[in-house]
């Protein structure tokens, strides 16, 4: 039974935004994290984690001293360990739906993050979450897993996507 959704697809083709009006629509308990873009003068200088429960830190900054990077980021591994890994913990304590935005490079640089992953997925709570479209061997088992679908999103099958996937919860909820 699927019970892990996951998009997929190019930056910039609206998959937080799509996951957030998934969320309206569901209105079912949710716990988990976003990483958002901080911008300053119009540029991206950087990205936050905000928790469903409104925690929020710095996750990776232009010029971030860190033995972590991405391209021009510094990444602070240590933001995501304690707010966004903790959400997911706090998840799975209950019967909530666990948001996860994103399995990308940053990270996957946490061995933690990998961990709660896989919890999360192994665990009865549904997973939905947006995954980065590059192969990656964590990544490339996690799509390939039974129990996991992927959508690939694009501009122009956004509501498409959203209709399916409100539809495989809607039956998820029938058959609890």
């Amino acid at each position: 039974m699927i019970k892990n959704i996951f998009i997929t697809g190019p930056p910039g083709c609206g998959k937080t935004t799509l996951i957030k009006e998934i969320l309206k629509e569901l209105k079912i308990p949710t716990k988990g994290f976003f990483t958002e873009e901080i911008r300053r003068d119009g540029e991206r200088i950087g990205f936050k984690i905000l928790t469903l429960s409104k925690k929020e830190g710095i996750f990776a900054e232009k010029g971030l001293k860190s033995s972590y990077k991405v391209s021009k980021y510094g990444v602070l591994l240590k933001n995501l360990e304690e707010i966004g890994i903790k959400e997911i913990e706090e998840g799975l304590k209950g019967n909530f739906l666990i948001v996860v935005d994103e399995i990308g490079k940053m990270e996957l640089f946490s061995n933690k993050f990998r961990d709660a992953i896989l919890k999360a997925l192994d665990s009865e709570n549904k997973v939905l979450g947006t995954i980065m479209l590059q192969e990656n061997p964590f990544c490339d088992k996690i799509k390939q897993r039974k129990d996991t679908r992927v959508f690939y999103l694009t501009r122009e099958n956004k509501e498409k996507v959203k209709k399916e996937i409100l539809c495989l919860f809607q039956n998820l909820q029938q058959k609890r």
